[in-house]
């Protein structure tokens, strides 16, 4: 009776299949706590009067009791997810998973100024990564198989192109430095607000809080903005020539049904090889 009960509650919390109804209830009732959850955390940055602070509350404590049985839950069921790793390891495997860390950072804000002084309220936004769980519907797997393939057979360009651009960042933001130091030395202060401005420049996004005044600084910013505009588009690049490539793969492999050609019957194969065997001209016996 444990062992079924225990394989009933693994099956309603993993991901939804086709005719899982209870799954699917379950995921559409997590998806709606933390929408309700994050959308309060955004509510409680206004000043409102007290009881709809107190409602805000008993919202959120809700919600920390419904994430917090879930998280639970699915370290209960671990060892039916890792069948092959034992009691301990199975559950230790789990909770350094990718999904079961996000768990943790969703609940632990609410317990963490139990033991410190701080407020960490601001902190519980990082639900909305949750939201991720929407990708474990079926109509999205294939999709987010998709753009793991790209990441991965593409992995080495992106990394290359984004260490240039990281060297491009600590370059300029020395050079922007030493240009605009001795004239701005509140504006740029130091190396780190040569980094602000050169991220805002090399993106082209250009804030204007921070800005150079020198002819040097100015024309190292013009090189910066020309050099932006294409190795920012780099990566994008990289991405779009990926998923070109597995679209494309996806639509010229064929089925396991269309690569292997169906083989004749026996009889018509005996009638072949026979006649192979004979001049097709004059019918005579061939050596």
């Amino acid at each position: 009776m444990y062992r079924k009960f225990k394989q009933i509650i693994f099956e309603v919390i993993q991901p939804a299949e086709n005719g899982r109804i209870a799954s699917k209830i379950f995921d559409l009732t997590i998806l709606g706590f933390i929408l309700l959850s994050v959308i309060s955390v955004f509510i409680t940055t206004f000043d409102l009067p007290r009881e709809y602070q107190k409602s805000l509350q008993q919202i959120e404590h809700i919600s920390l009791i419904v994430f917090s049985v879930e998280y639970l839950l699915r370290i209960w069921t671990a060892d039916l997810l890792y069948p092959g790793y034992g009691f301990f390891r199975s559950r230790i495997r789990y909770v350094f998973s990718g999904m079961a860390l996000i768990d943790l950072l969703a609940i632990l804000p609410f317990y963490l100024p139990m033991f410190l002084p701080v407020n960490l309220i601001g902190i519980r936004a990082i639900r909305l990564v949750r939201l991720l769980r929407l990708l474990k519907l079926n109509r999205y797997s294939d999709a987010l198989a998709s753009i793991g393939a790209v990441f991965k057979s593409k992995s080495k360009e992106i990394f290359a192109s984004l260490f240039f651009v990281f060297i491009l960042l600590v370059v300029a933001s020395l050079l922007i430095y030493y240009a605009e130091h001795d004239t701005q030395p509140e504006q740029f202060q130091n190396a780190f607000s040569g980094l602000w401005w050169a991220v805002a420049t090399l993106t082209t996004v250009g804030y204007g809080d921070i800005y150079p005044i020198t002819p040097i600084g100015r024309f190292l910013g013009a090189i910066i903005a020309l050099l932006g505009i294409g190795m920012v588009a780099v990566p994008t690049s990289i991405l779009s020539a990926g998923f070109m490539e597995v679209l494309h793969k996806s639509v010229e492999t064929p089925s396991n049904d269309e690569k292997k050609d169906p083989e004749p019957p026996a009889e018509e194969k005996s009638a072949s090889e026979t006649a192979k065997k004979y001049c097709p001209y004059c019918g005579k016996k061939l050596d």
